[in-house]
């Protein structure tokens, strides 16, 4: 090295570079130094601009770019001409090689320069000064120009003619100077309103709309990464703007963040993913479009498929897995080639570091070698910590693709696949598909690259253990492989109780869902705590196998930690076994090669078990993808017959509702499902087809057979208009979460006439415009005579009057108008024919309602549907807001009162006590260590006293203890020393020592281990507990304006974050705490100057943790809020699926997740990418550090100062240090964001509005005995700020007395219901029962001594028995006689009995019929009745009619109704109008009364 500097410089090889010649700056370090290195440093930042890619718009640049462009390329001219003198002159200046390279190397970095400069004016960045890093370091040269001028002013020889050489030089000098300073002053010209420069902001013509004069300027979605140059891409420059307004606290929704990169927008992953799963296909020999994923399901396409085995065999085909190999596999597995690079400079760490130390210890090598290694070393971290740093940033864009991918892919499959199929699903299970288990799916792809590399650190630390102690290592070996038989059971047993878990989370989130859908009535029934009981008992039962498997888990950690000293100890029993002497330097060495093993060693079962969890999600996904699709082209068929009047037409068709996978499995007599036969059906268009029969006799499933919902089995089936959907009315109205218009409107364009129209003709039924066919399920069911006359008049019979209806009801007055009339029982055409012809057989024969739908968890209704009705549609026209409050997020730090309230969940002296074990773990840990310094330091005063002859020159004692390096050649020459007599002695005092301190420290690990298992279960036990208690005491108001998926995200991710990833996260970061205090501890006891390094760092540190951490907090509270609406989408897609459908939106549907899943991934990447501007400059400033100290040692070693070994110790505890503070400051980020979930339970767990639990009065056993109600000046709002649903109403109802309630839809008179249940507190007023005041007494009991029959039917999943006495009171016999009472023996006989789980075999009027047996059941003095037979025909409410007056004869009876025939015999009929009592009499006066509302209600029926 020497030599060669000598020969560039022409100087003497024992001082080659010397600073200082005849009083100035020598020659050679001028050039080197402050000339060649600025230059090259000037063309690797210059270089990383080169990529930069040109805007869209022909931005002008801004003056003084072309100025300095020019100047730049002059700069390249002039270095070039310089070397013609610098060579004729011939060593006048200097050595020839020494100009030709100083000038060479300039001129290539300023065309580099100038070239980068082009690229970056006709970029975004031509509109401001551009980077100013670029613009300072041209700077960097300036020295070194001027010395040089000096130098000639000094010598003379600036103008001198005897050496034109010189003179021309000089001048070339001058005019070097001259253009630099051009080039300064061009910088400065001035800009137009600095931007942002390192974000992509507005283009240019956007830049020109928005600074008019006067505008403010908009806040311009700003594209991440794109655009950016090489350098801001590694550095994470272009995040600075987002960092700094995540520090302000500027970030308040997802608006605020960048856009997706062009590569990461959900609509680039998602074409590149089904373009991919379409190939697939393809190669299995298949027509694309019959593929699951991408078969178009009639929005407007023309699929064409082969008969239904063939798409059967392709959805079998393509393997999900194999899909995503090819859409993101090369990119994927090219990562680990960083991942490789990333290792191997690992390495090099440790041996430059024994190298330099050997240097300091050695005294004879060259300073050159010293300056090399201080150089490697730093080169060495640096790239370590780039290549790291980008393999980390571009796998967590790998998995943000993945993750697009399978959410889209799962719900195009939802909205894609046959009802029937998609039955052997609940919802809860389809939810978790969509987050449990892509999450899974997504962090496999994070440990994917570990389970090979992990293998490969594990292989070179074996080979230099082999170098250490030869053939001994096997023993350790062995005894390592031993454990992996262990381990695979322990990871066996974890992998059981992880699948059985998520079985009892799926009925536990089945049940939420159940629960928060059929809300009102459990409230009404008092059924809080039988439901909650139930949860409970799931929630056991999970809990019992987290239990497991965070006691598994420990046992694991505690193997893997103890393995280490066990590896040892087995190493040196062989090593003395095989008759070799140990000395001390071998145990070290052995010790500390081990403890590098304890990485690979302790990641991988974590590794393993991410990979086996990956697999279950992985296969349940797969199951889920291969359901049977709707094959539209086979079910229909598209060639119509010959009477071109025909809207549609069945032939000799059958339909069932069982999935066709089970088709063939199935028995053939299979009980409960009803199949539907139809042998001839042919509709004309424009007529109205009125379809009538009895409860359960399939009217609901021919509309379902209509839309393809059902399995065909045979026949045809014909529709005029396909493409065009169909206007479909359930029977269970589907309400989105968002305003009534976007409901009414259904994603079309609004047109206010056509809108006021359709509202004022149907009072909310569909959008109804646009469709050729029309099907209704029952719209008349659950509204009252006026409205049902008002909707048949101006609705069906009026806007939709040339279209073909078919109308579903048993409100037989309304199809006298029909054309034709269609019965039904039992799946089959009994008869077709004329109103006259078929009404006459309904009257005697029971009639026309639903079949088979599913229950649905609908979307939170308003109060009650019926009140909704009304009252909203007076609302859309006053305001079209939405009726739900946007889901709040919170600001600023996690509070404290967060971390209390988790301390406080695990418990005060059990988190005491674990923090105790912690610290005698870590206590332990680090006397062990100290424990060998202690007893090497003792060998090297041995040593000296010895004789060592030694063949090659030591690593010192000091190093030994820190660093890998020192191990990695063998230390031969210790085996030809003489061993001092006591040497054995010695080393097994010291080994017996080091034994019991590793035993005590592996106690405290297991101890430590279970302690902290037991505390975070104790802690999850506890918050679920609290927020269960809480959710069943809210109030109904607080269903009512939060959407169920809000609730449902406490219940499922959130819960799931405080029972699995918080802990674990929070493991990390206790252990990364106590292990960087303990360091702390042992480098300040050993080497106190180091403190002086410590604390500037600590104080850079502190500030970018803080700024980092604001924004890091902001944004992962983002992604949570724009994770809720994810959810809530797809459980309201799942619910409305029949309409979606029928309607033709599934595009807009699948559209609408595309841009809610866009949004949270925008807040999820930026999220992911601030991690990564937090590492990188932690690693930078680490890098800083050991670059430093490595400089200091070269120093000291020239100046002959200093200790080599504490330079040594020095400095692996600085490559040591900064990788534990960046994990540490990671791992509290981590905890911090994950403590959010804990207050989001907890905000519910506080804030929400509960129902009062105070009982202020004690009533008696069998209160109320009478039955005596009376309402007195009852005044009721159901929320602050909305109009009195009740206005001052009193009435009295006497014992016995059986008192209908009539009035228009929304007049109030469920109100009554909700305000005598105390649903909704009252303003003002009294309601007493026996003479005592209703809110006196306690909510369960008042609730319990009454009963209901609500309007909703809902039923929970469980068996009959479950839903009509769920807390086990009546015996079967009394069961039995209900049912029969209630017309519902023979159904359930056919089930299967009591115990027969409750399906889909129902229909909506059998399930009333069940409600109506469980109010029977209930000895109650007073039975409220709402509108409970809107859904059966008149036949069986006349036989319900009669039970109930048998059954109630003594009882207080309120029953609203509808049909008005219901409450003709009721002793009195009170009349609501708007909020209050308008009339109050027997029907018998009210009729004969002229001009009473009753009247006027009874003829506008009797039309």
């Amino acid at each position: 090295m020497e030599s060669i500097l000598a020969g560039l410089c022409g100087t003497s090889p024992e001082d080659p570079l010397p600073v200082w010649v005849h009083g100035s700056v020598g020659h050679c370090f001028n050039q080197l130094t402050l000339n060649v290195i600025p230059h090259v440093i000037l063309a690797v930042v210059s270089a990383c601009f080169l990529g930069t890619p040109r805007s869209g718009s022909g931005v002008p640049c801004r003056s003084g770019w072309g100025c300095r462009i020019a100047t730049s390329f002059v700069l390249a001219g002039l270095f070039l001409a310089d070397t013609i003198p610098a060579t004729i002159s011939q060593q006048e200046l200097g050595p020839v090689y020494l100009e030709v390279l100083a000038n060479g190397t300039a001129a290539l970095t300023w065309l580099v320069h100038g070239l980068a400069l082009l690229m970056l004016c006709r970029s975004t960045h031509g509109l401001t000064r551009g980077p100013l890093a670029l613009a300072l370091l041209t700077l960097l040269p300036l020295p070194s120009f001027i010395i040089t001028l000096v130098w000639y002013c000094q010598s003379g020889t600036a103008w001198s003619p005897s050496h034109p050489a010189a003179s021309s030089r000089f001048a070339i000098l001058c005019l070097q100077l001259a253009s630099l300073l051009a080039y300064v002053v061009s910088c400065l010209f001035p800009t137009a309103g600095r931007q942002d420069f390192l974000s992509i902001n507005s283009s240019w013509q956007q830049d020109q709309l928005t600074s008019e004069p006067g505008i403010p300027l908009l806040d311009e979605q700003t594209v991440a990464e794109d655009g950016e140059s090489w350098l801001s891409r590694f550095f994470y420059f272009w995040m600075n703007p987002l960092m700094k307004r995540g520090y302000q606290g500027k970030l308040n929704q997802p608006q605020d963040v960048y856009v997706l990169p062009c590569q990461l927008q959900a609509a680039t992953v998602c074409d590149r993913f089904y373009f991919c799963w379409q190939k697939k296909a393809a190669l299995h020999h298949v027509e694309e479009e019959t593929v699951s994923l991408t078969s178009p399901v009639l929005a407007g396409s023309d699929g064409s498929s082969n008969a239904p085995d063939s798409s059967r065999c392709a959805q079998k085909a393509v393997r999900l897995f194999s899909v995503l190999h090819a859409a993101f596999g090369l990119r994927f597995y090219s990562l680990g080639l960083l991942k490789l690079a990333g290792n191997l400079l690992g390495f090099s760490g440790p041996l430059l570091l024994n190298l330099l130390v050997n240097f300091m210890e050695s005294r004879q090598e060259p300073l050159s070698h010293g300056v090399l290694y201080a150089l490697g070393l730093f080169a060495g971290s640096f790239l370590s910590a780039l290549l790291r740093n980008q393999f980390s940033y571009e796998m967590n864009k790998v998995t943000l693709m993945v993750r697009a991918a399978l959410i889209s892919a799962i719900y195009r499959k939802a909205l894609r696949v046959s009802s029937t199929s998609l039955s052997r699903f609940t919802v809860g299970e389809i939810v978790n598909f969509m987050s449990t288990d892509t999450d899974r799916l997504v962090n496999f792809c994070l440990s994917f690259h570990e389970v090979w590399s992990l293998p490969f650190q594990f292989a070179i630390t074996l080979y230099l253990l082999y170098q250490q102690v030869g053939v001994a290592f096997l023993g350790g070996l062995t005894l390592s492989l031993l454990l992996v038989p262990i381990n695979k059971i322990l990871a066996n047993y974890i992998m059981m109780n992880s699948k059985e878990m998520l079985k009892h989370k799926d009925t536990r989130v089945k049940l939420m869902t159940e629960f928060l859908s059929g809300i009102r009535v459990i409230k009404y029934y008092a059924w809080e705590k039988h439901f909650g009981t139930r949860i409970n008992a799931c929630r056991a039962k999970e809990l019992q196998k987290l239990r497991a498997m965070s006691y598994l888990d420990a046992v694991c950690v505690y193997l893997w930690a103890a393995l280490p000293v066990v590896i040892s100890i087995a190493i040196f029993v062989t090593y003395a076994l095989l008759g070799h002497q140990l000395t001390a330097t071998k145990v070290f060495t052995a010790l500390a090669l081990v403890g590098m093993l304890i990485l690979p060693l302790n990641s991988f079962p974590w590794v393993l078990y991410g990979t086996l969890e990956a697999k279950v999600s992985l296969d349940r996904i797969q199951r889920f993808l291969e359901l049977m699709d709707q094959d539209l082209e086979a079910y229909y068929a598209l060639d119509g017959p010959s009477d071109t009047a025909t809207a549609m037409e069945m032939r000799c068709a059958a339909f069932s509702w069982v999935p066709v996978e089970e088709e063939s499995t199935r028995q053939p007599l299979s009980t409960g499902t009803l199949q539907l036969h139809i042998e001839d059906l042919s509709v004309r268009k424009g007529m109205l087809l009125g379809v009538v029969g009895k409860v359960g006799s399939g009217k609901s499933s021919l509309l379902a057979a209509i839309t393809g919902e059902l399995t065909k089995q045979g026949g045809r089936v014909y529709i005029c208009d396909l493409e065009q959907g169909f206007g479909l009315a359930t029977q269970e109205p589907w309400i989105q979460f968002t305003t009534i218009r976007e409901n009414i409107l259904f994603g079309r364009e609004y047109d206010a006439r056509l809108y006021e129209e359709v509202v004022e003709a149907c009072a909310l039924s569909e959008d109804l415009n646009e469709k050729e066919l029309y099907l209704l399920d029952d719209p008349l069911a659950a509204v009252d005579a006026d409205v049902a006359n008002h909707i048949m008049q101006k609705c069906i019979l009026g806007v939709l009057k040339h279209k073909t209806r078919i109308l579903c009801t048993h409100r037989t007055e309304f199809l006298e108008k029909a054309d034709a009339l269609l019965l039904i029982d039992n799946g089959r055409i009994v008869k077709t024919g004329t109103p006259a012809d078929i009404l006459p057989l309904v009257e005697a024969f029971p009639k026309c309602k639903d079949m088979d739908k599913k229950q649905k968890d609908k979307a939170p209704n308003e109060q009650g549907q019926e009140e909704a009705i009304e009252t909203e549609k007076e609302e859309s026209t006053q305001n079209n807001n939405l009726i739900h409050k946007e889901e709040e997020k919170k600001e600023g730090a996690v509070a404290f009162q967060v971390y209390k309230a988790y301390w406080l969940a695990v418990g005060t002296w059990l988190a005491l006590s674990i923090l105790f074990s912690l610290l005698l773990m870590q206590a332990s840990r680090n006397i062990s260590d100290w424990w060998l310094s202690y007893w090497i330091s003792s060998i090297s005063q041995t040593a000296n006293t010895s004789v060592m002859i030694c063949s090659a020159p030591l690593p010192s004692p000091e190093l030994l203890l820190f660093s890998v390096a020192g191990l990695v050649f063998p230390i031969q020459a210790l085996d030809t020393t003489p061993v001092p007599s006591n040497g054995s002695v010695d080393v097994n005092f010291y080994l017996i020592v080091y034994g019991s301190i590793a035993g005590a420290n592996s106690l405290f690990t297991i101890l430590r281990a279970f302690l902290f298992a037991y505390g975070t279960l104790r802690a999850a036990t506890v918050i679920h507990n609290r927020l269960l208690q809480r959710a069943l005491k809210a109030t109904v108001t607080f269903f009512d304006t939060t959407p169920t998926g809000r609730i449902l995200n406490r219940f499922s991710s959130d819960l799931n974050c405080v029972d699995e990833s918080l802990p674990f996260v929070l493991n990390i970061f206790l252990a990364n705490m106590y292990g960087f205090l303990g360091i702390l501890v042992i480098i300040t006891y050993g080497l106190p100057w180091i403190g002086l390094v410590l604390l500037p760092l600590a104080v850079l540190y502190f500030s970018i943790q803080r700024y980092y951490r604001h924004t890091s907090r902001e944004l992962k509270r983002l992604y949570s809020v724009t994770l809720s609406p994810i959810y809530t989408h797809f459980s309201e897609t799942l619910s409305g699926l029949n309409s979606i459908r029928a309607m033709r939106a599934t595009q807009r549907f699948e559209l609408e997740n595309q841009l809610r899943l866009e949004q949270n991934q925008r807040c999820l990447f930026a999220s992911n990418t601030a991690m990564e501007w937090l590492d990188i400059r932690l690693q930078m400033i680490g890098v800083a550090v050991v670059t430093a100290i490595a400089g200091i040692a070269i120093i000291e070693h020239q100046k002959q100062l200093g200790n080599p070994g504490l330079v040594g110790l020095a400095l692996s505890y600085a490559l040591s240090v900064t990788s534990l503070l960046s994990g540490l400051i990671s791992s509290f980020t981590h905890t911090e964001i994950m403590m959010v979930s804990v207050e989001r339970t907890e905000e519910y767990t506080t804030d929400i509005p509960m129902e009062p639990q105070d009982r202020l009065v004690q009533v008696a056993a069998d209160w109320p005995s009478q039955g005596l109600l009376e309402f007195q000046e009852v005044v009721l709002a159901y929320r602050a700020g909305l109009p009195n649903a009740l206005d001052g109403v009193s009435f009295t109802v006497y014992p016995g007395e059986k008192l209908g309630i009539v009035g228009r839809t929304g007049s109030g008179k469920s109100t009554l219901f909700l305000a005598l249940f105390r649903m909704v507190e009252l303003k003002s007023g009294r309601i007493l029962l026996d003479g005592v005041d209703s809110q006196l007494v306690g909510l369960e009991e008042l609730r319990s001594r009454l009963a209901i029959i609500p309007q909703d039917p809902f039923l929970f999943s469980g068996s009959i028995r479950e839903n009509l006495d769920p807390q086990g009171k009546w015996t079967d016999a009394e069961l039995h006689e209900v049912l029969e009472q209630c017309h519902l023996q023979d159904a359930v006989t056919h089930m299967g009995g009591l115990d027969s789980e409750l399906g889909k075999s129902l229909s909506v009027g059998q399930r009333q019929l069940v409600c109506l047996a469980r109010a029977l059941l209930t000895q109650a003095k007073v039975l409220c009745i709402d509108e409970a037979t809107a859904s059966v025909d008149q036949r069986t409410d006349q036989l319900l009619q009669q039970t109930i007056r048998q059954r109630f004869a003594d009882k207080t009876v309120l029953t609203i109704a509808h049909r008005l025939n219901t409450i003709l015999d009721s002793d009195r009929v009170l009349v609501m109008q708007a909020g209050r009592v308008a009339e109050l009499d027997s029907p018998t006066r009210l009729s004969q009364k002229d001009g009473s509302l009753f009247q006027h209600l009874l003829h506008s029926r009797q039309q």
